[in-house]
C-alpha cells in the first residue's frame, strides 16, 4: 500500500520492518533516506557481513535479485537486500521478469527485507506489476516539490535538527538551490556544523557559505522580469555567466524577443478579457495569468522600447556593434533597461 516518507521512517524507528519496500518517483531524496536508514539500522554491525547485500540494477536481472531475497539469514533474525538504481534492472519491465517479481510479492520470505530504489520514474500503473506492488509491498511514490513548497520543507528540516532560520535565510536557500532536496539537505547540514544547538541561521551565513546551484533557465528569468524582481534577475544572470555552455545568449534573446512580441500583440487586440487573451494564446492559454501581469507591468510603449533593446543586444552579441563585451554584460545591461525605463536615444 502507499505510504508517506515520514510514516515509513517512523515505522522503521519502531523496528517495524516489512518484507518488501518499493521506493519510486522523481524525488530521490526520500528514496535515498529510507534506503540508507534500513541499511544502517535493520541489522547490527556484526550481522551485516553475511546478511546484508547491496545490488545495482544495471548489474542484475529479477531472478538474481530474488535469489538473494530467498536466502535465509545466518545467525540473525533477518537479512537485507537493497537494490539501488532498480529502474535499470535488466528485465523488470519485461513479461518474464514481472511475473517472477509478482510471484515473490505474493509470497515473500518473511525474514528478508527487500528494498527497491526505483529512481526518477514510476512503474506503469496500468500493468499488473504496479498493482501487485500496491497490494503487497510498502509503496512510496515521490514527487518533486513545487517552488512554493520549498521554504516550508526547509523550515521542517531545520526543526528536525533542532535549529531554525530567518525568513530571509530560508528564501535565499530556496532561491540559491531550488527544489533539489538532496542538495538542500546537504547545504543545510554544512551550515549547521559550526552552529551551537538552537542557533538561528541568518541570511548572512547563507550568503557567505552557499553557492548558487539551482539550474536556472530563461523561463525563470522571464518570471523575474514579470515580477520586477531585480535581485532574482541578476542572480539568474550570474548563474548564466557561470554556465555559459548551457545558457548561450542568442537563443535566450530569441525567447525574450518572442515573449515581449507576444505581450505587444496582446496589447493590440480588442478583447483583453481573460477569455479573449486565452484564445489568442492558444496552447499557451494556461499562462494567461502571467501574460496579464506582464501587460500590467509593461504597457504597449514599453514593449516597443524593450523589443528595440533586445535587437540592440542581438547586434552586440553577434559582434556587429558594441565592441568586445561579454554575453553576461550584454544580458545584464538589457535586463537593467527592461526593469528601468531608459529613453531610446540613450540606449541606441
Amino acid at each position: 500500500m502507499s505510504h508517506t516518507p515520514e510514516g515509513i521512517i517512523e515505522q522503521l524507528k519502531q523496528r517495524q520492518f516489512a518484507p518488501v519496500y518499493f521506493l519510486q518517483g522523481e524525488e530521490a531524496y526520500y528514496i535515498d533516506t529510507i534506503a540508507a536508514y534500513i541499511e544502517a539500522h535493520a541489522l547490527q554491525e556484526h550481522e551485516k557481513g553475511f546478511n546484508q547485500v547491496v545490488l545495482y540494477g544495471k548489474d542484475v536481472d529479477v531472478s538474481q535479485v530474488l535469489l538473494q531475497a530467498k536466502r535465509f539469514p545466518m545467525m540473525s533474525e533477518r537479512s537485507v537486500v537493497i537494490v539501488k538504481e532498480a529502474q535499470s534492472i535488466l528485465d523488470i519491465e519485461k513479461e518474464e521478469g514481472m511475473k517472477q517479481l509478482e510471484a515473490y510479492l505474493q509470497n515473500p520470505l518473511p525474514s528478508t527485507i527487500l528494498v527497491f530504489c526505483y529512481k526518477h520514474k514510476s512503474l506503469d500503473g496500468r500493468k499488473s506489476l504496479a498493482k501487485a506492488v500496491q497490494k503487497h509491498a510498502v509503496l512510496l511514490t515521490t514527487k518533486k516539490l513545487y517552488e512554493n513548497q520549498v521554504p516550508a520543507w526547509i523550515n521542517s528540516y531545520l526543526r528536525s535538527k533542532g535549529m531554525k532560520a530567518t525568513q530571509q535565510a530560508v528564501q535565499l536557500l530556496a532561491e540559491y538551490i531550488g527544489s533539489d532536496l538532496s542538495r538542500l539537505a546537504n547545504e543545510i547540514d554544512k551550515l549547521l556544523i559550526n552552529l551551537r544547538p538552537g542557533a538561528t541561521v541568518d541570511e548572512g551565513l547563507v550568503q557567505e557559505n552557499v553557492g548558487i546551484s539551482k539550474e536556472y533557465n530563461i523561463f525563470e528569468l522571464q518570471a523575474a522580469l514579470i515580477a520586477r524582481d531585480a535581485l532574482k534577475a541578476n542572480r539568474i544572470i550570474h548563474y548564466f555567466e557561470a554556465n555559459p555552455k548551457n545558457n548561450p545568449l542568442i537563443p535566450n534573446l530569441t525567447m525574450l524577443f518572442n515573449f515581449f512580441t507576444k505581450i505587444l500583440v496582446l496589447h493590440a487586440q480588442a478583447d483583453k478579457s481573460e477569455g479573449g487573451l486565452k484564445k489568442s494564446l492558444g496552447n499557451q492559454a494556461w499562462k494567461v495569468k502571467d501574460y496579464m501581469q506582464a501587460m500590467r507591468v509593461y504597457p504597449l510603449p514599453r514593449c516597443v522600447d524593450i523589443i528595440h533593446f533586445i535587437r540592440v543586444a542581438d547586434l552586440q552579441v553577434k559582434g556587429i556593434t558594441g565592441g568586445d563585451v561579454s554575453e553576461a554584460d550584454i544580458l545584464r545591461e538589457l535586463v537593467f533597461k527592461i526593469l528601468h525605463p531608459v529613453p531610446r536615444a540613450m540606449a541606441s
